[in-house]
Parts: C-alpha cells; structure tokens; sequence
C-alpha cells in the first residue's frame, strides 16, 4: 500500500513518467524525491502515471524554480527522477516526462494526462522493447580531417609586396574553410548514415557550443538513435569500425547509453526509419 504523507501540510502529485504493463512490485525501494513516501502508480485510463506525493509548498512553482536554478540542486533532481524512470523502463514499456511534472492531485495529473491518451499510445507503440543511445561527434584538438589537411597543404605564403600573391593567400584560405566545413558535415553524415542502419528511429539534437564542449573542440553532430533492445553490441561494434575509418582521423565519437526513450517521448522531430 501507498504511504501517504502524515503532516497536514498539502501535498501535490509528481509524475516520472507514464507507462503500460508495470507491475507495482517495480516500484519497491525507490526513493524519489520524498525517500518517506512511496512511488506508486496511478491509473490513467489503459495506461499508468508513475507517482509521487509531494509537499506542495516545495513542489511549487517559485520553489521549484529556486531548486533548480542552483547547479547542485538541478543534478540531484535530475538524478532522483532518473533513476525511478530507470527502474520502470527495465520492466515495462516507459514514456519519461518532463523534470518537475507537478499536478495538484491525482485527479488534476489523471484529467491533464488522458487527454494524451492517444499520443502516449503511439509514442510507447514506438519505443516499447528499444532503447536510446547518444552519440556525439567532436573535431579532435590539433587534429585536421584528411580533405581539409590537404586543402591547408595547398596554401602557399606569398612572396613579400606581391599584391596578387596576397589575394590568392586569401582565397587559398577561404577555400580551406570551406573544405574543412564539407569534410566536418562529411565526417558527421557518415557517422549518422551507419548507424540509421542499427536504429529505428532517429531525433537530432542541437550541437552544443564551445562554452560545453571547450575551445579546441567543435561539435559536429548530436543525435539520438532508437535501438532494439539487445542490438546495442552492433552499435558499440560499428562505433568501433567507424573510429578506425582514415577518413574520420580527425574527430571523436562519443556513445552513451543505453537510456530511456527520452528523446522519442514527441514525434516531433523524429526521423522514423520503419
């Protein structure tokens, strides 16, 4: 049974996510936000929210976003929902919801997510029985794609007071530019294209700038695939070979996962392959 809260102070419903098929013996142990009250599900027509009561005066608007404008209370929040979305996405087909997802009530949480019947429908048709997995490209520091290094071979210093040596300087290294930019979106075209093949659907993200990936690094693609579960060694072995492409030298592909279909939760954006 549900602990509910003893204090008379009220009490708001905050969803993880929203699921189908999970058992409620999933859910043991997990602490959430309030380690004293438990994380329950809350039927939802043919679907399940999974809940937790929380102290509505800590859960509101102002509060939250005092909690989540510090660094340090944004990471354990993050976490904290992570890891109860985790536990359910193991044992049942899971859509996560946003961070702080607050109703006040149950039947104010059961009203605002019926009305999304349909969508959660067709978005957990998607992504029951597949994962996430993130990939990201990077430009390696020091390092130049195989066509730009030659473009940059091609430039040569101009003689001293030749004008027209210092136009053709100028060109050479604007025609340099421009190819270390179609070998970048080449390097990251080929990265995405192998592993479309292993995925079923497929969400690019926004690239990141150098304030998150640093001065000497340039991110070429971020994106997320949607990958059948078990099919996760074919992608690490793919990453593998790509690494080892001559053409591909020149930058670093990160992977991380396997996540929950964070990414998949909308259609918008999605690249569907099937």
């Amino acid at each position: 049974m549900p602990v509910t809260m003893s204090t008379n102070q009220s009490t708001a419903t905050y969803v993880f996510a929203v699921c189908r098929g999970c058992e409620p013996a999933a859910l043991t142990g997990l602490a959430g936000h309030e380690a004293a009250v438990s994380v329950r599900l809350l039927p939802v027509g043919s679907l399940q929210a999974v809940v937790q009561d929380v102290p509505e005066a800590a859960f509101g608007e102002q509060a939250l976003h005092a909690r989540l404008s510090d660094r340090e209370g944004l990471e354990l929040f993050a976490r904290t929902h992570h890891a109860v979305v985790c536990a359910v996405a193991r044992c049942a087909a899971t859509l996560p919801l946003p961070l702080a997802t607050v109703y006040h009530g149950d039947d104010r949480a059961v009203a605002a997510l019926t009305s999304d019947q349909a969508r959660f429908h067709a978005a957990l048709d998607r992504v029951e029985g597949r994962e996430e997995w993130g990939v990201k490209v990077h430009t390696v520091p020091g390092a130049a794609l195989a066509t730009a290094s030659a473009a940059d071979q091609g430039s040569v210093a101009p003689a001293a007071g030749s004008g027209r040596a210092y136009l053709d300087l100028v060109r050479g290294r604007q025609r340099a530019r421009q190819q270390r930019r179609e070998a970048s979106l080449q390097a990251a075209r080929a990265v995405d294209l192998t592993l479309r093949d292993l995925s079923v659907a497929t969400r690019r993200l926004r690239t990141h700038g150098s304030e998150a990936t640093g001065p000497d690094r340039t991110q070429l693609l971020n994106a997320a695939y949607l990958v059948t579960r078990g099919r996760g060694d074919q992608l690490a072995a793919a990453v593998d070979r790509l690494r080892r492409e001559p053409h591909l030298e020149g930058v670093e592909i990160d992977v991380s996962g396997p996540w929950p279909a964070y990414s998949f939760v909308d259609s918008e954006d999605t690249d569907d392959h099937t």
